[in-house]
């Protein structure tokens, strides 16, 4: 299930985020988060089962919701988790705008659309 990032998951989603290759240290960290919290334009949703286990940031811009971060627990990556996300996320956001990703997230996105158009045939 997608919940809306807030204060009180911070720890939980600075770690889910420190694994992902472009945070290199602390304070870029602190900043991404810092950024989540401040800027309405920016949005982080967290992935829960029975744990938190995965997050995604989107920022909106120029009538696309971008999405500019993935992460899931190394524990339980592999396991569908990343799609998901995406899914919900484009289901979120629909009716609003077209979602996109970033070249950070661009592509695990294309590899998410590949699996999804390969498991409807």
């Amino acid at each position: 299930m997608l919940i809306r990032y807030k204060k009180s998951f911070e720890k939980i989603a600075m770690g889910l985020l420190s694994f992902m290759p472009e945070v290199s240290d602390v304070k870029t960290l602190q900043e991404i988060i810092k950024e989540y919290d401040s800027n309405p334009d920016w949005n982080l949703f967290l992935w829960k089962e029975e744990d938190i286990l995965g997050a995604v940031g989107v920022r909106l811009e120029d009538g696309k919701a971008v999405i500019q971060h993935v992460s899931v627990n190394p524990s339980h990556r592999n396991t569908g988790i990343g799609r998901q996300m995406i899914h919900r996320v484009r289901d979120h956001f629909k009716d609003e705008c077209h979602v996109c990703a970033d070249v950070a997230t661009e592509s695990f996105i294309e590899k998410c659309d590949e699996e999804s158009a390969s498991s409807q045939l």
